[in-house]
């Protein structure tokens, strides 16, 4: 087999994000590892599952799976691969687009937040996606429903481009309401998944995606999130890779706000409240 071949064994294998993997990939490289895994290398109580999935893995199958759901498995090295994602103490193993894969690489802002917005915050996320768009930014988000959408909704109104990173297969289209949007967004934009087509979305798959969504921009806004939010991890995930984070603040008073508030007050984000606002402190940067 082909490095591809080798890495999309371990990709369909192994939950994106897991330390003792990177380490192992990037210290032995993907065709050592597999081969481990063939030949009882790795503990087999410990690691059943991973060597199960390896040994049951069948590359022609796969690669086919994913070009029949409209994707491309992309890995370091390619044209397409976005070298921010490299940055990630955990980098990815490799990455199914559906979509543009040329837009990975261009200048983006990450707008994430709660998925039971206000009026407010759906508002605000449309008109910072728009604004940055006319700035020739695209937009990057997580195809949920809330803040999300109306991130997407707000640069393809623009006539802008925006990519979904998203939690689940490419052909699962999660969350179903969603599947007028996440065709409008592959018209130009892309769809990113770290699992293969048919993995259905977890709990823990959202959170290990949220790092990604914060890889792929040059910098997050927080529009509306509650105290305890996957936004506030998406939002540390931009902090630990140093790059700016920025928080939309609400009324004091708004449960949907008190996210933001905590980010400002702890000053792990920067108050924003125009995109001129937002403009100038990443260019300052």
């Amino acid at each position: 087999m082909k490095e591809r071949a080798y890495r999309l064994a371990l990709f369909s294998a192994i939950e994106g994000g897991t330390p003792f993997w990177t380490r192992e990939i990037n210290e032995r490289g993907a065709q050592s590892v597999y081969e481990r895994l063939k030949n009882n290398g790795y503990d087999s109580i410990k690691h059943a599952s991973v060597i199960e999935r390896v040994s049951a893995f069948e590359s022609v199958t796969s690669f086919q799976s994913i070009e029949k759901n409209g994707g491309t498995f992309i890995i370091p090295g390619d044209q397409h691969w976005p070298l921010r994602v490299d940055e990630l103490e955990s980098p990815p193993i490799g990455l199914i687009v559906k979509g543009n894969a040329d837009v990975l690489s261009n200048p983006s802002l990450a707008i994430v937040g709660t998925r039971n917005p206000t009026p407010y915050g759906t508002r605000i996320a449309g008109d910072f996606a728009a604004g940055f768009v006319d700035r020739e930014w695209d937009i990057v988000s997580g195809g949920a429903y809330g803040i999300d959408s109306a991130a997407h909704r707000g640069a393809l109104v623009a006539e802008g481009r925006t990519i979904a990173v998203i939690a689940s297969g490419i052909d699962l289209q999660y969350p179903a309401g969603n599947t007028r949007l996440f065709e409008e967004i592959c018209e130009n934009g892309a769809i990113v998944s770290e699992v293969m087509p048919g993995v259905p979305a977890m709990p823990h798959r959202f959170l290990t995606r949220n790092r990604l969504i914060a890889a792929l921009s040059q910098a997050t806004l927080v529009v509306e999130a509650a105290f305890r939010s996957g936004s506030l991890r998406t939002a540390r995930d931009a902090a630990e890779l140093m790059r700016p984070v920025m928080a939309i603040p609400g009324p004091i008073n708004s449960p949907s706000s008190e996210g933001c508030h905590r980010l400002i007050g702890e000053r792990a984000a920067e108050l924003v409240t125009s995109v001129a606002d937002a403009i100038e402190l990443i260019s300052a940067l």
